[in-house]
């Protein structure tokens, strides 16, 4: 990697990491270009380069950490080296839910991101994602879901935690994560 090439990624990155602490301090709509420039230390031309406006950093933002979790919940449950898929899926959730409920600001930020097709089109920035599609499809091949079935299962479950997470986590509705845990992981399991 050229020189140049390392000062342009070492540029972006120093935009998204300052853009996400202004926006998790200041709030979303009190945070202007300006500011971010500001903080990473770059001419307002330069944010330019890289992003549209503040919703495309902040995009960015998000799929970033959507598909961080996601790995990181990933690594996770392949650590424990489970040999029943059932066991696997509802350890990954709960991964995902014990993240987000020490986490809050995560949650309000990535919480309708947290999808599975908006990480699917984000994939080919994100190699991770191939990965949990991998690791997925290995944990189903005993399973009676057909494998075409298998992308349309991860969805349904990803999309149900994150707004299970958002309204029992932040709303408190209709109620707190803990009561609502037992409930969400045996739904998971008739969808399993």
């Amino acid at each position: 990697m050229s020189k140049v090439q390392k000062n342009k990624i070492k540029k972006e990155s120093s935009l998204i990491s300052s853009a996400f602490e202004l926006f998790s301090t200041k709030g979303i709509n009190e945070t202007s270009i300006s500011n971010i420039v500001h903080k990473a230390g770059v001419a307002k031309g330069t944010f330019y380069l890289y992003f549209k406006d503040k919703y495309d950093i902040l995009n960015k933002i998000i799929l970033n950490k959507s598909s961080n979790l996601l790995i990181e919940s990933m690594n996770a449950t392949k650590s424990k080296n489970f040999t029943n898929y059932e066991e696997s899926v509802l350890f990954f959730i709960d991964y995902i839910i014990e993240y987000f409920n020490n986490n809050k600001f995560m949650l309000k930020l990535i919480y309708k991101n947290l999808s599975w097709g908006i990480l699917k089109k984000a994939s080919n920035e994100y190699e991770g994602i191939h990965e949990i599609y991998d690791f997925f499809m290995t944990l189903y091949k005993d399973s009676a879901i057909n494998q075409q079935d298998v992308e349309k299962t991860l969805f349904i479950i990803i999309e149900l935690v994150g707004s299970v997470c958002y309204s029992s986590i932040i709303l408190n509705e209709p109620d707190n994560i803990d009561k609502m845990k037992p409930i969400l992981f045996d739904t998971i399991k008739k969808i399993i």
